[in-house]
């Protein structure tokens, strides 16, 4: 190829037709054809650099030879290799006789592959190399240096479509991701009712919010426990909206609400064809939640076969769709929570040790509501607020006789029942303060629900239940004190030793 015009007219058209493509399987197809008008080759391969594991993955190769030996995803690591040796210089490295020489570790493939020469060439893109360009022939001996030079100039144009097709790979992925996410989002509207904010001032919830707080920015998993109702999800939701995850996706799932069979499916996506039924590819919700947040509620609940597929995604950041054959990376961020006694469920087989110390990287446990009474007001008219203006209804507060009764109630259902008995008794009322009738707070925790009720326990709650009824006022007629028959001074050596003190005012 001494010809100058021809080699610029060749160049030019290969720069041509290789911009052209907009996927991998028709560049690398382009990129054969144009090879063959540049120089003699048994052997076409394609190397890219992988940062993760050091190495270089072979993006394709092309070859006419009968034995094959390093086939397309092959890996060669970056030490001691031809491609690291040229990745690492920037530098075409060629191997005029295999037979007699073998200086790289892939060398001895070549070599049973039956090749006589090799030339490595980089791919240079705006001084940073993506990976080589390899060419081999069966003929050995020294190329024609015009050859190499031209190859050169091919190796950097292909670097340059290589990264253009990244490109466009890389934003249809991410118009399909963001196509998925409205689909979803679009249900979640539909499904889910949120209040949109966290509510509460009492002592114990201000600790669950300092952890919470100190969690969101990190990308560490987070384990909640608490009873049901408690507001895992809506706080769940704050640290997503407090991380730096909060411009993409918020997906849960609830563990206990699909059957075994379907959840890796739910989870991890399924392939069309992988069982009956699957008519179609589904997307799981890791994929869906890709750059997000993923919120696994009632996490005790799964299935043990599941339990194994969900820990190598926390390991290693691949999901295996049910019936696929590639692993998908995925960089999601898992926030689990339960009401069970996982420690429990380990001990009886039911869960597995190695996920739970994978899930409980930062434990975070959301009191009862009837542990921090003096709460309940606040939520009380939050939930007022909120359904008064959806259902259109002119209440604006509580009467006394309702905010004592809400107070005194102990709340086997948490906030979750507080707010759905806002709402029945709105449903009802046409007056400007909300009545709450006493048959609707009139049950009391089972003895086999209730937790070990001590009694200091009960003082501690007895104390926090007055105290928020009279606003917090220790002293004068009808203060804490007097409702409770004690000095001012025995009242508050009783709130510093039960570790009482007013709630923050925000």
């Amino acid at each position: 190829m001494h010809n100058i015009d021809l080699s610029y007219q060749t160049l030019l058209s290969v720069t041509n037709v290789l911009n052209s493509q907009r996927d991998r399987k028709s560049l690398f197809r382009a990129i054969t054809d144009q090879l063959t008008k540049v120089v003699r080759w048994e052997r076409a391969g394609i190397t890219v650099y992988d940062l993760h594991s050091d190495a270089f993955r072979f993006y394709a190769v092309e070859t006419n030879l009968p034995k094959v030996v390093l086939q397309s995803d092959a890996m060669i690591p970056r030490k001691r290799s031809a491609v690291g040796w040229v990745y690492d210089h920037h530098r075409v490295h060629v191997r005029p006789r295999l037979q007699e020489e073998q200086l790289f570790i892939e060398d001895e493939c070549y070599l049973q592959e039956g090749l006589g020469r090799m030339i490595n060439l980089p791919m240079v893109v705006q001084e940073a190399c993506l990976g080589t360009l390899n060419i081999g022939s069966v003929e050995a001996g020294p190329p024609d240096p015009d050859d190499v030079d031209f190859l050169q100039q091919v190796a950097t144009q292909i670097g340059f479509a290589i990264a253009q097709v990244n490109a466009y790979e890389e934003i249809n992925r991410l118009r399909e991701q963001l196509a998925r996410e409205n689909v979803y989002l679009a249900e979640e509207l539909k499904a889910t009712q949120d209040y949109g904010i966290v509510v509460g001032r009492s002592q114990a919830f201000e600790q669950v919010l300092t952890l919470a707080r100190q969690a969101a920015p990190t990308t560490a998993t987070v384990m909640m426990t608490g009873e049901t109702g408690t507001g895992k999800e809506v706080l769940a939701r704050a640290i997503h909206e407090w991380s730096l995850r909060r411009d993409r996706a918020f997906v849960r799932l609830n563990c206990a609400a699909l059957p075994s069979g379907l959840i890796e499916s739910e989870l991890f996506g399924h392939e069309r064809g992988a069982f009956t039924g699957a008519d179609q590819q589904r997307i799981g919700r890791f994929e869906l939640a890709d750059g997000g947040t993923l919120f696994l509620d009632e996490v005790g609940e799964m299935p043990l076969d599941a339990q194994a597929k969900l820990l190598r995604v926390l390991q290693d950041g691949l999901v295996d769709r049910v019936g696929g054959t590639k692993a998908i990376p995925v960089d999601v961020r898992v926030i689990a929570a339960t009401n069970a006694d996982l420690q429990t469920a380990i001990l009886q087989g039911r869960f597995r040790s190695d996920l739970f110390y994978r899930l409980n990287v930062f434990p975070i446990h959301i009191p009862p509501l009837r542990e921090r009474p003096e709460d309940i007001p606040t939520l009380a008219r939050h939930f007022l607020q909120f359904h008064a203006q959806r259902l259109k209804r002119p209440c604006q507060d509580f009467d006394g006789p309702s905010m004592e009764r809400l107070v005194q109630y102990a709340w086997p259902g948490n906030v979750r029942e507080l707010g759905n008995l806002v709402e029945r008794a709105l449903i009802l009322c046409q007056e400007r303060l909300l009545r709450i009738d006493p048959a609707m707070v009139n049950l009391r925790l089972s003895t086999e629900s209730s937790p070990r009720r001590t009694l200091q326990n009960e003082e501690r709650r007895h104390i926090l239940q007055t105290l928020t009824l009279v606003d917090w006022r220790i002293e004068g007629p009808d203060g804490a004190a007097d409702q409770l028959g004690l000095a001012p001074s025995t009242l508050r050596s009783r709130m510093l030793k039960l570790a009482i003190r007013r709630p923050s005012r925000s």
